[in-house]
């Protein structure tokens, strides 16, 4: 199980979810109505690190961070 944390504006609470990579994680988010608007814009981190690719691999107890564009002046 890895759990899915949601930053800033998501107004969203942590889920957990099974998944082997990023790619899985993106596809169980995009049948989520809430999350449609987010994931094309969204960098995301494991384990506190950004990462890129939808082939990036997750093992059980990781974390995935979703943190939207901000903002700022």
């Amino acid at each position: 199980m890895v759990t899915i944390e949601f930053l800033g504006p998501i107004q969203k609470a942590p889920l957990t979810l099974e998944a082997a990579s990023l790619r899985e994680v993106a596809e169980a988010l995009k049948n989520d109505t809430e999350m449609g608007q987010w994931l094309d814009s969204c960098a995301v981190a494991v384990n506190d690190a950004l990462v890129a690719s939808l082939d990036t691999p997750l093992k059980n107890g990781d974390k995935v961070s979703l943190l939207p564009p901000v903002c700022g002046g």
